[in-house]
């Protein structure tokens, strides 16, 4: 994941702060989402039915997934049935809502020109 999905990660840039609806999603990148939602769908289905995550049971992956969940919150990405159930779970992980919380009080600000 952390080297994979490039058009994602340079249309929506990670932003816990965040909360954007007025993006376009370029075609790119959509198509990265659309590849997202169904390897989602296909790790549920086919291996989740023992917990809330990709293979039932927290694993690296859905550490990996993280940050793509919080970009689909940022900007807004419709997830429906699996996707937003999963999506749900990952952000209800206590790590997951003490990183947000600890990027909703940084200070910093990146600024691109």
């Amino acid at each position: 994941m952390h080297a994979g999905f490039a058009d994602l990660r340079q249309a929506l840039p990670m932003d816990c702060r965040a909360r954007r609806s007025d993006v376009r999603i370029p075609a790119a990148a959509q198509r990265d989402i659309t590849r997202i939602l169904q390897i989602w769908q296909e790790c549920r289905r086919q291996y989740g039915q023992g917990g809330d995550y990709l293979f039932g049971s927290f694993t690296l992956a859905d550490a990996m997934y993280a940050p793509v969940v919080s970009r689909f919150q940022t900007y807004g990405v419709k997830l429906e049935g699996i996707a937003a159930a999963y999506a749900e779970a990952v952000l209800g992980i206590p790590a997951v809502q003490e990183w947000m919380v600890a990027a909703a009080a940084e200070p910093e600000t990146l600024v691109t020109v």
